[in-house]
């Protein structure tokens, strides 16, 4: 099946700051693409590189889509196995495929895609100062998340610990699950104590608490940190099964946290599935600050893949983060995500 395509450029733009550790974000730039096959049935994907972080963050970064595109448009190949360096690229491609073939945004056909079942999700804390942290960790809460993500590793150690530490004296584990992600903030010399204060607030798990690429201090951290730690930066770059495998066999994390536009797409971030369940370790998968149309496909994957009646809250709460973002029947109801309507439809503005 050939196809001819287009190529639109947006940039979307935060309601508030998205402060990490490595930056705060205030637009997001995307690229949609439109496949339209020989029988007319048009399908579209977004391809969301981040700044400074995916492995295919590159400056040259449009024209090397639009070559893609047209080797997906003359020869009509869909499985992108040429294309896993860039896998932000590979993400968008085939969920346009997949938009086309089935003539619908619901990519998989599941109780969630068809409105039937929502897709547990956590509140995510983005940083900033103490006060900021405060009413944005207060207003998720009110708003019912039973699971709370907290960005630390830019204000003070004593602020967050000062958050975390709130947290507790309102909510027992069993009422707030705490996850932490410190986006690679700390040195590996710290992170051992760092570890233990955060085990005292009963957290859930910590995402990647040192930088990437440091896989013997990594390892060492995961057999003896008193709390489970879970991969995210780490795993970007590794796009082939076999390295997916040395990483995992290497660190033994407890978790990973995928990403399909920085971890492969979806069959890439299916293989990283697939491997780590081989080896006893957990995994979620969140968006990575798309529009609706990247996090819909994200959305359907997460329901694709981990079945019927999630019960793990997966990172899928990013929809109302964008003031210009591209509407979908996709909406928070508590700390759920949900479709409208079955089989969601897109027109785009």
């Amino acid at each position: 099946m050939k196809y001819v395509y287009e190529i639109e450029q947006r940039t979307f733009h935060f309601r508030e700051p998205a402060g990490t550790s490595r930056g705060v974000y205030r637009t997001r730039r995307s690229w949609l693409v439109r496949l339209t096959d020989e029988e007319g049935r048009m399908g579209v994907g977004e391809c969301a590189p981040l700044p400074q972080l995916s492995c295919d963050d590159l400056p040259d970064y449009e024209k090397m889509l639009a070559d893609a595109c047209e080797v997906v448009a003359r020869s009509g190949q869909t499985d992108f196995d040429e294309l896993r360096p860039f896998p932000s690229m590979v993400f968008g491609l085939e969920t346009a495929v997949l938009h086309a073939q089935r003539g619908s945004l619901a990519l998989f056909n599941t109780p969630f895609s068809r409105g039937e079942e929502g897709i547990p999700i956590n509140g995510l804390v983005w940083m900033g100062n103490y006060d900021e942290m405060l009413q944005r960790m207060e207003e998720k809460l009110r708003q019912g998340f039973r699971c709370v993500k907290i960005k630390i590793g830019a204000i003070g150690w004593d602020e967050e610990m000062a958050l975390l530490r709130l947290i507790r004296s309102r909510f027992s584990r069993q009422d707030v699950e705490l996850r932490v992600d410190a986006n690679g903030a700390f040195s590996v010399d710290e992170a051992p104590k760092k570890l233990e204060a955060l085990a005292r607030f009963d957290v859930h798990s910590i995402e990647q608490p040192v930088r990437a690429g440091q896989w013997e201090a990594l390892a060492r951290l995961c057999r003896e940190a008193p709390v489970p730690i879970a991969l995210d930066e780490e795993l970007i770059g590794a796009n082939r099964l076999r390295e997916k495998q040395e990483l995992l066999d290497a660190v033994q994390p407890q978790y990973i946290v995928l990403k399909p536009s920085l971890h492969g797409g979806i069959r890439g971030t299916q293989e990283w599935i697939s491997e780590a369940q081989k080896r006893g370790i957990g995994s979620w998968i969140t968006s990575a600050l798309e529009s609706n149309v990247g996090l819909n496909a994200v959305a359907q994957l997460a329901a694709h893949v981990y079945g019927p009646d999630i019960q793990f809250p997966q990172g899928l709460g990013t929809g109302q983060l964008f003031v210009d973002n591209i509407p979908l029947p996709l909406e928070i109801r508590g700390d759920e995500l949900w479709v409208v309507e079955g089989s969601p439809t897109l027109t785009l503005p």
